[in-house]
């Protein structure tokens, strides 16, 4: 027990100063014009900042949009030496620059989140519905051309055809025997090459198993481009959406206006705490008002909708690929299939010969192809999910994330922010001021009622 509160007692002025110590390094940071000791301060916090965000920047360059390593060492050099010189010279731009890590958690954070899962429905779910569609067209695309190859190849029925015919010239013909001569001197010749086929086929399918690779190569090099475009966007977005707070803030004392804060309520104690004021809320407390309930249901609809959409998507994938499950098996034990082929000759127009003929077809084992199916990932399926999740959640960290907005403003504008304060004083004064008069006049009417009677 004495252990235990000499170490409380040690504790309390280390965490004490610790906090002093971040206040202070805070004060330093946002003031306008630091003083004179504090210069040296504020360049070590710029200092820091800049070589943190750009190990940061350069880890993300190399590892996740896979730049080249001395591209990626430029960039983060150039982006530490940028941000440490306008971080250090221009006070609104630092704070834009703080005011990006809330913005991240706002609306442009959610879209970021709805981008992303698109591009993956994009270049992971479709391919693949295409790919398993793509392998039943390429056995039906086999199975004809077993069947035309195995017609090519059949000569013995034709030399039976024109055996047959020779017969049936001498029985019709036989005061003209030239023509018998010359039927039987008829050369007929239906041989195929297989061997030269069978090459020519290979050739074929290596040729398009090329162009499934090159196609495979640029739609990965057209992904990779694509969250590149998407990165810099997104970058380009959260620093035009901070600026963009910022001017708001600084030109109009009515902007994100809607709460209070504690230095407000200890100037005002009845502002508070009557029936006005129901909506206004305290910059640090947890509590979210019906206005910020309403928006919340609103984003999570928007979101919803969206998700259900690439989940539909999704679902089709999944029931596309059990289909080609249950007709690829069928489609490679294919039975063998009758043909029936009628061969007419005319022998100088004075007779018909008519000779029908039935042929099998067996498809050949060299066309039996193995056909694999494109299996849905359960990766890019719980990726999916965590980004639906992650954008439930990002609605109602909204709410927190304007708030803390406020809260940077504030701190490096304090005289933008007491002047806001003093414009929301005469505000909740008004109408404090209405709900009193609206309620005395409602006494006055009880009273004059009541003597009334």
């Amino acid at each position: 027990r004495h252990f235990t509160s000499h170490l409380q007692n040690r504790t309390g002025p280390c965490r004490q100063t610790v906090k002093s110590l971040l206040f202070y390094l805070w004060d330093v940071f946002s003031a306008p014009t630091p003083a004179g000791r504090d210069i040296l301060t504020l360049l070590f916090l710029c200092f820091t900042l800049a070589i943190i965000t750009g190990g940061l920047l350069h880890h993300w360059l190399s590892m996740t949009l896979r730049y080249d390593h001395g591209a990626s060492i430029q960039t983060a050099c150039i982006y530490s030496v940028a941000m440490f010189l306008v971080s250090f010279l221009c006070h609104p731009l630092r704070c834009v620059l703080t005011m990006t890590l809330p913005t991240v958690c706002t609306k442009e954070g959610r879209k970021l989140l709805i981008s992303a899962s698109v591009m993956i429905l994009v270049l992971n779910v479709i391919p693949n519905i295409s790919v398993n569609v793509g392998a039943v067209a390429r056995i039906l695309k086999c199975t004809a051309e077993g069947f035309t190859k195995t017609l090519l190849n059949i000569s013995e029925p034709f030399n039976i055809v024109k055996r047959d015919l020779v017969e049936e010239a001498i029985r019709v013909k036989r005061e003209d025997l030239s023509i018998v001569t010359n039927l039987r001197t008829l050369d007929h010749f239906t041989h195929v090459n297989v061997s030269g086929v069978k090459s020519r086929f290979t050739k074929m399918i290596g040729q398009i198993e090329m162009n499934f690779s090159h196609a495979r190569n640029l739609l990965r090099e057209y992904k990779l481009l694509s969250n590149r475009i998407l990165a810099a966007i997104f970058v380009a977005l959260l620093v035009a959406e901070s600026a963009r707070y910022l001017k708001s803030y600084l030109t109009s004392v009515q902007f994100d206006n809607g709460v209070t804060s504690k230095e407000l309520l200890q100037k005002n104690p009845h502002a508070g705490n009557k029936q006005p004021a129901r909506n206004k809320i305290s910059l640090t407390s947890c509590k979210i008002t019906s206005q910020e309930c309403t928006s919340c249901l609103v984003s999570l609809v928007v979101v919803t909708l969206y998700f259900i959409a690439i989940t539909l998507i999704v679902v089709l994938d999944h029931v596309v690929y059990h289909i080609v499950q249950m007709i690829v098996p069928w489609l490679l034990d294919f039975p063998p299939t009758s043909a029936i082929i009628s061969v007419n000759y005319k022998v100088r127009q004075h007779t018909n010969v008519s000779l029908s003929l039935q042929l099998q077809f067996l498809l050949p084992p060299f066309l039996r192809i193995s056909c694999i199916c494109s299996r849905f990932r359960f990766s890019v399926t719980l990726m999916l999910g965590c980004l639906w999740l992650m954008s439930y959640f990002m609605v109602f960290l909204e709410v927190y994330a304007r708030r803390l907005r406020r809260k940077i403003s504030a701190s490096f504008f304090r005289e933008q922010e007491e002047r806001r304060v003093a414009y929301l004083v005469r505000k909740i004064m008004s109408l404090w001021v209405f709900f009193i008069c609206q309620k005395t006049h409602h006494e006055q009417n009880q009273q004059s009622t009541a003597v009334n009677q």
